[in-house]
């Protein structure tokens, strides 16, 4: 059994003091996939920096203080990859992946956007390149007889069942319909499968953000946009997917909640 994190940390640094590691100390994941670090290597404190037992490799962004992925594995690693391969976002601190026997594991943040600026036009050509990234690795992955799980914060809900307030929201970033077609080619075209409505087809949710804006959080206003989107032969071998909530507001050391999956393999 090999059980899969990903959770978007909203700055590890900040994290770090509201109870992130303390959580880490206690969870029983194998791999652990982060989004939005907000560091480099050099600006984390010793007890994020040296992290016994995990194996992690950490991809900053070349902008201060914004995105920045990771992954922690118990595992270690028979290779690393930052970035794919594109000459716009590479430095950008939106991708890593490792390989474990058997299995490529990797953790995105994809740009957020905000409509009508030039950061919904960013987010539509990260897109564009991912698609393209995604099949490529579906078909290495498939001649070398691997299986691929990508995690992360793919910062667009899915399906009206994925957000609270679908209906207000239809003309915002992370709900409009370009988006939520993209995302479906990736199902469709690409061929990938979101694990966690595999599992939970007929649940509103399960939310992984809540803004901290208003009681988004103690009404459950949320939205799902942190996923585990897997190639076929993975998601049949997935047994359970949750969503860690914190049990108050006042526990939350991040607005996401850490999404886990355990896969028979």
């Amino acid at each position: 059994m090999t059980v899969v994190t990903t959770v978007n940390v909203n700055g590890i640094r900040a994290a770090a003091k509201k109870g992130f590691l303390e959580w880490l100390a206690a969870t029983e994941t194998d791999v652990l996939c982060l989004q939005e670090v907000r560091a480099e290597i050099g600006q984390l404190p010793p007890e994020l920096r040296e992290l016994p037992g995990w194996h992690a490799i950490w991809a900053a962004s070349e902008a201060k203080g914004r995105a920045g992925v990771a992954v922690l594995s118990r595992t270690e690693p028979q290779r690393t990859r930052i970035g794919f391969d594109s000459a716009e976002f590479d430095n950008s601190g939106r991708y890593v992946e490792i390989d474990l026997p058997g299995l490529t594991i990797a953790s995105l943040y994809l740009p957020s956007g905000e409509v009508g600026t030039e950061r919904q036009d960013e987010k539509e050509r990260f897109m564009a390149e991912f698609l393209v990234h995604l099949t490529d690795l579906r078909a290495r992955a498939a001649a070398d007889g691997r299986e691929v799980v990508v995690c992360g914060d793919w910062n667009i809900a899915h399906q009206e069942a994925d957000l609270k307030n679908w209906k207000a929201n239809q003309k915002s970033a992370g709900f409009l319909p370009e988006e939520r077609a993209w995302l479906s080619r990736v199902f469709d075209e690409a061929g990938y499968v979101d694990v966690v409505r595999r599992l939970h087809p007929d649940q509103e949710g399960p939310y992984s953000w809540w803004s901290y804006r208003g009681r988004a959080f103690d009404n459950d206003s949320g939205w799902r946009i942190d996923y585990h989107i897997t190639t076929p032969g993975l998601a049949d071998r997935a047994t359970t997917a949750r969503v860690e909530r914190a049990a108050t507001h006042a526990e939350r050391w991040s607005d996401h909640a850490p999404v886990t999956v355990a896969y028979d393999v």
